[in-house]
């Protein structure tokens, strides 16, 4: 770490952003920038039960079939197209095993950027104030050999993992009635803040509704709003 990193402090902010650089990393967003020539940015981070997380990444440059195949080689990950949009495409990367953006999601921390490009991975991170920012970055680096910490400094405030202004955008024209009750009274409960406020099962409990069904809906609408994210752009 460069003396300038170390002089950086959470000072008065009530989140650490703190950013790590990985180089020549099998990570697939990594690998795929190197191997394909592409860009791979993180669009959202969902987290999914059975401690899984949906990992919604935007690509450019690459051929969608390739990198399939690519992500598709690291153990742990499923692949899902979910739209393809002007010079890109959108993916779905299901992981549950070894992924940098993930164990930092478990650690405490928000993932804001996570981004591949010529084969040098970008992790931009919020820790809220009532976390431990030395245990969890200390934690990461421990774990995550090739990642460095780069900077940190201390923020306001920190947002919800989905934005109510992107939610409402797309309500009424894109969704189901079924799905937009189910987004929305999840979204209202907290389901999407960080850290989350409530569980799948509690919003599922409130509607009346199985864990499977409340799964189901939330995931469809999930997809709906980032792919029509994207086609506005």
């Amino acid at each position: 770490m460069s003396k300038a990193t170390q002089n950086h402090s959470n000072g008065d902010g009530d989140v650490l952003e703190v950013e790590f650089r990985l180089e020549r990393s099998a990570y697939p967003f990594v690998r795929a920038s190197a191997v394909a020539d592409c860009t791979l940015e993180l669009a959202e981070l969902v987290p999914r039960g059975d401690g899984r997380y949906a990992e919604f990444f935007n690509v450019t440059g690459a051929d969608p079939d390739r990198i399939a195949a690519l992500a598709a080689e690291h153990e742990g990950t499923e692949v899902a197209l979910v739209e393809t949009y002007r010079d890109g495409s959108l993916f779905e990367f299901l992981v549950s095993g070894d992924c940098p953006a993930r164990r930092l999601a478990e650690l405490g921390a928000l993932p804001r950027t996570v981004r591949g490009a010529a084969g040098r991975g970008t992790i931009v991170a919020e820790i809220p104030s009532e976390a431990d920012p030395a245990g969890i970055v200390g934690t990461f680096l421990e774990e995550t050999p090739e990642a460095t910490l780069v900077s940190k400094r201390g923020k306001r405030s920190m947002g919800p993992l989905l934005s109510e202004a992107t939610l409402h955008r797309t309500l009424e024209a894109q969704l189901t009635d079924r799905q937009r009750e189910v987004l929305q009274t999840a979204f209202e409960a907290g389901y999407y803040d960080w850290p989350r406020g409530c569980t799948g099962e509690a919003v599922a409990s409130e509607l009346g509704i199985s864990s499977a069904t409340f799964s189901e809906h939330v995931h469809a609408a999930e997809r709906t709003l980032i792919a029509t994210l994207f086609n506005e752009q």
